[in-house]
């Protein structure tokens, strides 16, 4: 299978279609899977980042910026 190709219109359509389709799980968590959940502990060194990089995200300039 070493040939190139191109997708058609149709395949891009349908594609686009998809990727705006909502999406949904397939199924609600457990009442076990809910419990475990709930036990979990942040590590506040990745909470520290992720507020950092999401700052960072919103601050951002030039291209790539998402308006």
């Amino acid at each position: 299978m070493s040939e190139h190709t191109r997708p058609d219109s149709e395949t891009r359509d349908a594609e686009r279609q998809e990727a705006r389709a909502e999406h949904e799980p397939d199924r609600d968590p457990t009442p076990e899977e809910e419990e475990a959940a709930e036990k979990l502990e942040l590590d506040p060194d990745v909470a520290e980042n992720y507020e950092e990089a999401a700052e960072r995200g919103a601050k951002q300039k030039g291209e790539g910026r998402i308006p």
